[in-house]
């Protein structure tokens, strides 16, 4: 029988490490602690190669040792991190906050998909998916909300209070039920041997195009609405208060990620991806041509709604596509080619954006473009995959 109490104990904590206080000031909450914007780029880019380099012992150690233990351990060091955070002053305490979440990030990823794929029906995961990653971002609205309207400009209460939300998300770990991962029966010529699954991952031409593809919509969408859009909204004029108006909004879309299930059934896998890669293509051209503001803020929200309704789905492909025991190691394996390709695209937008806005956003579309077309070439070498 499936616990699934590990599902709703798994959404109450996708809540609770949402609730970023800080989120809106994150830079400038580093700044007034001495930190600048040069070491704070030095801090992401020493958290981004950890989190490359632990991602694939951590996938082996969570098979080894358990799900639960994996996820409680990466609660309380998650904890500890905002803790440090809180109290961080200096380039070297953030330093040291951001080296804890590069460990936390690595060892859960694959780790709560895993749960949650192995805690629920198999027709129900993508429901479940979307759910989860719905209340992460609606832990981020309210912890936004909070801090526009009560904290303000009180950053190190807006520390304290992550502390205190995550703090909260640890102890529901506790509670959490181990699993075992059995497959149903499938290979287990892996089990146990890492460079087994690495081996057959890296032969599986396919699969990795399938990644690849994935890779370029989330990239896109991550450096476009978190990075570029600001840069976006000031070429058309926008203040400050606006972007902040228009950060809780495009925030808020990201909730509709719920109705990817339901749409998936409707339309069929292959077409709803056609739509979601489409509409983000033609949202990179329109930010690459505009200097409209309310064109602008659409094409952001079309790119954050793509993103969002395509996560759950990514999610269930990427599960249904392991083949051995170690369900965490092979995710871990799928993440780090993700992440290299993260790698090479932040390099090209930041260097076209450099030169000209409009560059990286033209490129953007190219790219969205791309990843349609890796995943068709995908699902039509192996067939089913994305059948309705």
């Amino acid at each position: 029988m499936k616990p699934k109490r590990n599902v709703w104990l798994m959404y109450v904590i996708a809540l609770l490490q949402g609730m970023v206080f800080y989120g809106p000031i994150a830079t400038l909450y580093r700044q007034s602690a001495g930190v600048t914007i040069f070491e704070i780029t030095i801090i992401e880019s020493i958290s981004l190669a950890l989190c490359l380099l632990l991602e694939l012992p951590w996938g082996i150690v969570a098979d080894r040792i358990g799900y639960k233990k994996t996820m409680l351990f990466c609660c309380v060091l998650f904890f500890v991190s905002k803790i440090v955070f809180w109290k961080a002053l200096g380039f070297e305490a953030f330093l040291v906050e951001r080296i804890m979440l590069s460990i936390v990030i690595s060892g859960l990823s694959g780790v709560d998909s895993s749960i949650l794929y192995l805690s629920c029906d198999k027709d129900n995961t993508q429901r479940v998916f979307g759910i989860y990653n719905n209340l992460q971002t609606a832990g981020m609205l309210f912890a936004s909300a909070i801090y526009s309207l009560v904290i303000k400009d009180n950053y190190r209460l807006a520390g304290f209070l992550t502390v205190f939300s995550y703090g909260i998300a640890t102890i529901i770990a506790f509670w959490l039920v181990e699993l075992k991962n059995n497959n149903n029966g499938k290979s287990r010529e892996g089990a146990g041997n890492f460079f087994v699954l690495l081996k057959r991952i890296l032969k599986y031409k396919y699969l990795i195009l399938f990644l690849v593809g994935v890779a370029l919509l989330n990239e896109t969408h991550q450096t476009i609405t978190v990075f570029l859009n600001q840069l976006q909204y000031v070429k058309c004029g926008l203040s400050d208060a606006a972007i902040g108006y228009i950060y809780i909004g495009v925030t808020l879309v990201g909730l509709l990620g719920i109705f990817s299930e339901k749409l998936t059934r409707k339309l069929g896998k292959m077409q709803f991806v056609s739509i979601l890669y489409g509409s983000a293509v033609i949202a990179c051209i329109i930010l690459g041509v505009t200097v409209n503001a309310w064109l602008s803020v659409a094409s952001i929200v079309i790119l954050r709604i793509s993103f969002s309704l395509f996560q759950p789905l990514q999610m269930e492909l990427q599960n249904k596509q392991v083949v051995s025991q170690n369900r965490a190691t092979e995710l871990s394996i799928n993440a780090v080619i993700i992440n290299c390709v993260g790698i090479g695209t932040n390099l090209i937008y930041g260097k076209l954006a450099y030169v000209n806005i409009a560059f990286a956003m033209f490129t953007g579309a190219l790219l969205c473009l791309a990843g349609f077309l890796l995943i068709y070439l995908w699902q039509t070498k192996c067939r089913g995959n994305l059948q309705s």
